[in-house]
């Protein structure tokens, strides 16, 4: 396959900037049009009472948590599209999302069956109150009959990313959050549903979610004549280049989840100031995770096109990108401190914990922004086995230095330096080695 010469010095990168805006801008809308759904549901059901309001939020972190381990369906339908739409082949392009439809769709089966009866089991492992624990159970039960959507609203929105598309996404999920509130409102009060009220608002609005997804991915299919049938080699096959990534994602959720553990040994406190870092870090996130989702859908396309020499000045303008995205979030995050802390909590101990954890935060956010982005890279490269490798060689050396905070005396300083740090400090090692060994360009429609 030939292509045509690509613009060379301010033209390239300027070309690049526009990709790279066209497509993070409108994710980063969508990424946070998601947790919205947590905070209406919360902001709704708080009225009902203190217990119904506890209940919500131990069923919402084990849904949110339960949601999130198959975001690999998002990741890897992300890079595999990207590559076949490089290739100029969209029929297949296609026919490799709705693989990975189906597959959510099987994923979020087996999670209901085994999610529905094990419910209280699950409540309980979490150590609910008694006047909590019916209403968490109540809200779990009912949402959980969601995730088959929520899934294919995963796996779709990766189509979607593929194919360069990345408005569609922010335009379903601003709209997803609207009937989600609009429902809490009428069920929760309206028809007098209490917890159940808000549980069936947000199962109907991702339901509604997944049929607009996936009347847009059908007349895509239909249009380019790809076939809409399950195929059992193909979901094999995406359920193969999700495994790695599944290992990724438990790997970095199982270093936060220590990181909370080992801030509840350090007291109250320290776990309140705790709690709200990681809100801190993790809207940080968010805004860096756009860039990431740019480079998945750039860096797939290039390579799908054989393009080498584009992918790599893709990755170097988004690196760029990266960096100057940490200093700017790293500086507002330092310079809006002393608004936060009144803002989260009235507590001067509170704050005076707070506000070092949130300094190694703002130092520390330029290598976060270099880690998402590279992380984006691979991952659109579809380089999955050596990031679940990377993932769990930073979890071997992060988290004994976590563990280690209380026995040294340290306290909430030195675990978010094990944490936004060390952590953040071992993958910008592992995945910069890799970005410049070139290993991770393999070109064309599949990668071998």
């Amino acid at each position: 396959m030939t292509h045509a010469p690509r613009p060379a010095g301010r033209t390239g990168v300027r070309r690049h900037d526009r990709e790279i805006i066209a497509l993070a801008l409108p994710a980063f809308g969508a990424l946070v049009a998601e947790p919205l759904f947590v905070m209406a549901d919360s902001a709704i059901v708080g009225h009902l009472g203190t217990p119904q309001l506890a209940g919500l939020g131990i069923a919402a972190t084990l849904l949110t948590t339960g949601v999130n381990v198959f975001v690999f369906l998002a990741y890897s339908t992300t890079a595999a599209v990207a590559r076949r739409v490089g290739a100029g082949d969209l029929p297949s392009a296609i026919r490799q999302g709705m693989d990975g439809i189906w597959l959510a769709l099987l994923l979020g089966a087996a999670v209901v069956a085994a999610a529905l009866p094990a419910a209280p089991a699950l409540i309980e492992l979490f150590g609910a109150s008694e006047t909590a624990a019916p209403h968490a159970v109540t809200y779990l039960r009912i949402s959980v009959l969601g995730i088959p959507a929520m899934l294919v609203v995963l796996a779709a929105t990766g189509v979607l990313r593929g194919l360069q598309d990345t408005r569609t996404p922010l335009y379903v999920a601003v709209g997803g959050f609207t009937l989600n509130a609009v429902l809490n409102v009428v069920l929760v009060y309206g028809a007098g549903l209490g917890i159940a009220g808000s549980a069936w608002g947000t199962v109907i609005a991702q339901c509604g979610m997944a049929a607009v997804y996936l009347t847009v991915v059908v007349r895509g299919a239909r249009r380019h004549g790809a076939s809409l049938r399950p195929d059992a080699a193909g979901i094999r096959a995406s359920g193969r280049a999700g495994v790695p990534l599944l290992v990724r994602t438990l790997s970095l959720r199982a270093m936060l989840v220590l990181a909370t553990a080992v801030a509840a040994r350090l007291g109250d406190v320290e776990v309140a100031a705790h709690q709200i870092t990681l809100t801190v870090w993790s809207l940080l996130a968010f805004a860096l995770d756009a860039i990431a989702i740019a480079g998945q859908a750039i860096i797939g396309r290039y390579l799908g096109a054989g393009d080498a020499a584009g992918a790599r000045a893709a990755c170097r303008r988004m690196v760029q990108w990266g960096v100057a995205s940490g200093v700017v979030l790293g500086m507002l995050v330092a310079a809006a401190r002393p608004l936060l802390l009144p803002l989260f909590t009235s507590d001067t101990a509170v704050h005076d914990r707070l506000t070092p954890a949130l300094l190694v935060v703002a130092v520390t956010s330029p290598i976060a922004g270099v880690v998402f982005v590279l992380d984006g890279v691979l991952m659109g490269a579809g380089d999955g086995p050596y990031l679940a490798w990377a993932s769990l060689a930073t979890l071997a050396v992060s988290a004994p230095a976590a563990l280690a905070v209380p026995a040294l005396g340290g306290g909430l300083t030195a675990l978010w330096w094990a944490v936004a740090g060390l952590m953040m400090a071992v993958r910008l090692a592992t995945l910069w080695l890799r970005a410049r060994s070139g290993r991770w360009i393999v070109t064309g429609a599949v990668r071998a």
